[in-house]
């Protein structure tokens, strides 16, 4: 189980669950509490630590009690992986949900689904990279690089400079600026044959 403070944080957001839907969403301070499936939110140091602490545990004990192949193995470089620090943090809140539950439903379900999906997404993202190796440099480094590049970026604030006047002043946009994809919402027909659409670690 997570430290004092962590537990501490699990505590101020289950006694926020108790009021009422209306004042919940009036309670604005509710949004800067910290979540500890969320590690960017917990931004005191000695909470930050006890998040870390926890979620090395918790992936010494998966790897040890679940990865009988080495296939299932979180990679020791997991925190250089800002994927899987995301992908982690949310994995132990839902185990620790699991141990806290008065029944067996909420641990099926990790067995079952939360487990497994989180082994798929991982293989999926790491693929080849990491396994049996040192920790692999980002692969995708370059093209992330080329789409902060500034020439990427300006093209791209272009296209939601002409939606916006677009917007405001009801007209298509410059023939030269491509238009972005916007969503519609499509009607239901009356018989309901119809299909309706509707239109965030750091």
């Amino acid at each position: 189980m997570p430290g004092d403070l962590v537990e501490a944080a699990y505590d101020d957001l289950d006694f926020k669950r108790t009021y009422a839907e209306d004042v919940q969403r009036a309670d604005k301070g509710s949004r800067l509490l910290p979540r500890p499936w969320d590690p960017a939110s917990c931004v005191l140091p000695e909470l930050r630590a006890q998040v870390w602490d926890w979620l090395e545990r918790v992936v010494v004990w998966v790897n040890h009690e679940y990865a009988w192949d080495t296939a299932g193995m979180i990679p020791a470089c997991w925190v250089q992986h800002p994927h899987l620090v995301h992908e982690v943090a949310v994995l132990a809140d839902r185990r620790r949900r699991a141990a806290l539950a008065l029944t067996s439903a909420d641990l099926e379900e990790f067995h079952r689904s939360v487990l497994p999906d989180f082994i798929t997404r991982m293989h999926t993202c790491l693929r080849a990279h990491c396994e049996d190796r040192e920790h692999q440099p980002w692969p995708s480094r370059g093209r992330h690089v080329r789409h902060c590049g500034d020439e990427s970026t300006h093209a791209r604030q272009r296209v939601y400079a002409a939606d916006v006047r677009w917007v405001g002043e009801e007209q298509a946009p410059p023939e030269d600026v491509p238009k972005p994809f916007v969503p519609r919402v499509v009607p239901k027909e009356p018989d309901g044959d119809g299909l309706g659409h509707d239109r965030g670690w750091r």
